[in-house]
């Protein structure tokens, strides 16, 4: 909670993972976040964020993306503005999805893969992805609204076995 008392503001979900190696396809992972109404948070989601894609209302926007996972650190971004977004949402689920060209893989073919979630300087979590080695697809945190209105949070570690678009269309039947 923020110091004001009214829950969540803006958070960062943070991705990273090594390239593949010389002559390998790339890897590709991308992080997905599918918000859901109030009088259905388990249905099917309002709409759904990914790659360079952003909210309608310019709440839940990607600032950094990587198809090849090369650069120093964390190498792909995505922004929540939980102050801003409509009364409407009640749920958001966030998760990250690996894709699939060039054969199958899953977390545990990565390597120094990881995922860190930030409200500021205040980390919610931090995870490696070691507990879905077997996954090609998991979620990651699910915020909610409370009856005062404040966005919290919640760990949400589950794998799956489907595509990015079989994935976006599951990940929200979680519940935590």
């Amino acid at each position: 909670m923020r110091a004001d008392g009214v829950g969540l503001g803006k958070v960062q979900v943070r991705l990273k993972w090594d390239p593949s190696a010389y002559g390998e396809p790339a890897r590709h992972l991308d992080i997905v976040a599918a918000t859901y109404p109030v009088g259905d948070p388990y249905g099917r989601p309002e709409y759904v964020v990914h790659t360079e894609s952003r909210s309608p209302d310019g709440t839940i926007t990607m600032i950094r993306h990587s198809e090849t996972g090369v650069g120093l650190g964390v190498v792909e971004v995505m922004e929540l503005e939980f102050e801003r977004l409509s009364s409407a949402y009640g749920r958001v689920v966030v998760g990250v999805a690996i894709h699939q060209t060039g054969g199958p893989r899953t977390f545990g073919d990565l390597s120094h893969a990881g995922v860190l979630v930030v409200e500021g300087y205040r980390r919610l979590l931090a995870d490696d992805f070691a507990g879905v080695a077997d996954a090609t697809a998991a979620t990651i945190a699910e915020f909610t609204r409370d009856a005062s209105g404040a966005w919290r949070f919640k760990e949400l570690i589950r794998g799956f076995d489907s595509n990015p678009a079989g994935f976006m269309a599951e990940m929200g039947s979680v519940r935590g």
